[in-house]
């Protein structure tokens, strides 16, 4: 079967056309054929091999599928039957073939659109458990950085329906700006601008995917009580903690999917289940910049460096 892969590091170029096996679905396992694959900004710093993380060559890359199950392996969870339509997490999405797990298959109807489906698995959950783990109550003024990008449009969503006051969105350029506010953002606010943080509100949380300089700012525009959580480095900066940043009695947490799933399982499971709730009633809409087919993966992964997308970026197959 056809997969990408990237056998050195560096631009979009290195990202290959490569023919491997059909992989076997393992114990908890499920072999879905791909219709389409939603790409996660973070396999840039895994392709070019330059970020706070790395991974081995040869490279694949991560996404979210959506596709049909044909194949169960063994020690599935109950109900889990060849022939449903899913969405589903993979590290190798870019393939015609995946076996993922099945304990965290999110089903998707067989009229549904499947690259806004590519959410449900990942970028959703993720949006709604940052604003869980900020305890985000009524009436609180939510900022998101990168709020352009897959999971900060939807995370501005669900900032919505979880009854925030003000919810503000940064990106560092007038369309996604514009964007922002389409998603129903109070406030959109120039991230490259000196004095940005002198525009704000108090803020009560902040959803940071971004570290370095911006993590550091948006720490202290946290009004006393308020809650930081970090979610990555796309800047290739890792956050960094002084102590008496804290004293105001500001707090910060760290959010991964992975680490959600192994502490609380069940209500992982309850977060997607939530998310497609929400996306089946319309309160949720993921937003999809562009469609690409299988072999404009390069021309994807351009874009994602250049981070000029508006919401989500998916392969069809």
């Amino acid at each position: 079967m056809r997969a990408i892969r990237y056998y050195e590091h560096g631009g979009p170029d290195v990202l290959q056309v490569a023919d491997v096996p059909v992989p076997e679905p393992a114990d908890g396992q499920v072999l879905i054929e791909v219709e389409a694959v939603g790409a996660n900004a973070i396999d840039t710093m895994f392709r070019r091999g330059d970020g706070p993380w790395t991974r081995p060559l040869p490279g694949a890359l991560t996404g979210d599928v959506v596709g049909r199950i044909t194949r169960l392996g063994p020690n599935v969870p109950p109900g889990v039957q060849a022939g449903q339509r899913v969405a589903a997490v993979s590290e190798d999405a870019f393939a015609e073939q995946v076996a993922v797990d099945a304990e965290w298959l999110a089903p998707i109807p067989e009229d549904a659109d499947a690259g806004e489906a590519t959410t449900l698995s990942m970028p959703a959950p993720l949006a709604l458990r940052l604003l869980k783990a900020g305890r985000v109550a009524p009436g609180e003024t939510v900022l998101i950085q990168s709020a352009a990008g897959g999971i900060g449009h939807l995370a501005v969503q669900l900032a919505r329906a979880l009854d925030a006051g003000t919810v503000i969105g940064t990106a560092s350029s007038s369309h996604k700006l514009d964007f922002i506010r389409s998603q129903g953002a109070d406030l959109a606010i120039d991230l490259s601008a000196d004095d940005w943080t002198e525009q704000l509100p108090p803020v009560d949380v902040v959803l940071d995917s971004v570290g370095g300089k911006t993590f550091d700012q948006g720490l202290q525009a946290i009004a006393p009580l308020g809650r930081m959580v970090s979610y990555g480095a796309i800047s290739g900066e890792l956050p960094t903690i002084p102590a008496g940043s804290l004293f105001t009695l500001k707090s910060v947490t760290g959010v991964s999917t992975l680490a959600w799933r192994a502490a609380r399982p069940a209500e992982a499971r309850d977060d997607i289940t939530e998310v497609t709730r929400l996306w089946q009633t319309g309160e949720l809409r993921p937003a999809i910049d562009t469609r690409f087919s299988f072999t404009e993966v390069s021309r994807l992964h351009k874009i994602l460096d250049d981070r000029t997308n508006l919401g989500r970026l998916v392969v069809t197959f």
